[in-house]
């Protein structure tokens, strides 16, 4: 049963305002706001402006009851923002290294994220349980990648073909039209489609191109990690497409042989430390066969903890020989970048292309590349 407005601004701005609201929370009221009070409260700026601020008594809700609390008392999209800011926002790590917790959550992204970060914090037991976390939501990943992946690559119109095949984004409309115009009938102004009629697609022969993926491992970066992950599992195996994964910190560690399973991959990645991009290009020079049938597709926030000179050099050196570099500050849905604006200004200088991608958007720029 849906909350009354009143009882929704008490909720939002806490006990604070019950001097001016009164008692307007039943019992599934009151309830919401101790499992609110109980993430909330904590948070110590809010006492000083009288927002929000937890009850006069310690809460005794232990995490798990805090979980089954949510889940009970609140819409899915709410359960989600609420453990987002439990594991983000207030570093509540046992929502990611208790097995009966972890059993409870909703597996999401930001979830997925949280495991990433704290695995190294968990027994067998938790990582058992946070495996299959990983799975669900990487299945998740991969079946909606995939789907542009495969769209994106399939070929293109060949307008002077007619195909059998009635594929939607295949349709002549032009030809459609011209073939049915005699049933057009004025009285109803609409003409009865008899038949019709579909383009066929041919497939481009494309030669042989590298695609290299530099993924930075830095805290940061975590989306971008898990993305970068699910993109070369989905490019894995196109036609004329050789795929490597590396990511890296200050180090560097060549992922390619897992790229088949995201999963193993991901709970390979180590999250935060330093970060060396420059010794990443480096090892990617290494990797590269024919200069310019290679991509080069750095990953990072060009936060250079190395030496930001070198790293010029190297990408220089790089567009120099045609191999086309892209640096993205980002790569997940939203593409919402945070960088080192004035370290990316000098790649481009030196010819390196700098954007933030969605998965999707990245994958129609391989193609395009490819296909150039």
């Amino acid at each position: 049963m849906p909350l009354e407005p009143l009882a929704r601004w008490r909720l939002v701005l806490g006990e604070a305002s019950d001097g001016a609201l009164g008692n307007c929370l039943d019992e599934r009221g009151r309830a919401m706001d101790s499992a609110l009070s109980w993430l909330y409260g904590r948070e110590g700026e809010l006492s000083e402006r009288g927002v929000r601020q937890g009850g006069s008594g310690e809460s005794v809700l232990s995490v798990p009851e805090w979980i089954n609390d949510v889940h009970t008392l609140f819409p899915k999209e709410t359960i989600e923002r609420l453990e987002q800011d439990a594991v983000e926002r207030y570093q509540i790590d046992e929502v990611v290294t208790r097995a009966d917790v972890l059993e409870r959550v909703e597996p999401n992204e930001t979830l997925l994220r949280a495991v990433l970060r704290t695995k190294h914090l968990m027994n067998p037991e938790v990582l058992a349980v946070a495996r299959r976390i990983v799975q669900r939501v990487v299945n998740e990943l991969m079946e909606k990648l995939a789907r542009e992946v495969r769209r994106t690559f399939s070929g293109v119109l060949d307008r002077r073909r007619r195909s059998p095949l009635k594929v939607a984004r295949n349709f002549d409309f032009r030809r459609t039209l011209r073939e049915n115009l005699r049933r057009y009938s004025p009285a109803e102004r609409r003409i009865a489609i008899e038949r019709a009629a579909f383009y066929s697609r041919t497939r481009r022969h494309v030669d042989r191109w590298q695609v290299i993926l530099l993924v930075d491992q830095s805290g940061s970066m975590a989306s971008s990690v898990i993305h970068s992950a699910v993109t070369a599992a989905c490019l894995w195996g196109l036609p004329g497409i050789q795929t490597h994964l590396v990511a890296f910190d200050t180090a560097v560690v060549d992922l390619t042989r897992d790229v088949t399973d995201p999963v193993e991959l991901l709970m390979k990645v180590q999250l935060g430390g330093g970060t060396d991009i420059q010794l990443a290009v480096a090892y990617a020079a290494g990797l590269i066969e024919t200069p310019r049938r290679t991509l080069v597709v750095l990953i990072t926030d060009f936060f250079e903890g190395g030496s930001p000179g070198m790293l010029v050099r190297r990408v220089k050196e790089l567009c120099d020989q045609g191999t086309k570099v892209l640096g993205l500050a980002a790569l997940e849905p939203d593409a919402t970048p945070n960088y080192d604006r004035d370290c990316a200004r000098r790649l481009v200088d030196v010819g390196a292309h700098v954007a933030a991608m969605t998965p999707g958007e990245l994958a129609a720029w391989i193609a395009e590349k490819v296909r150039a």
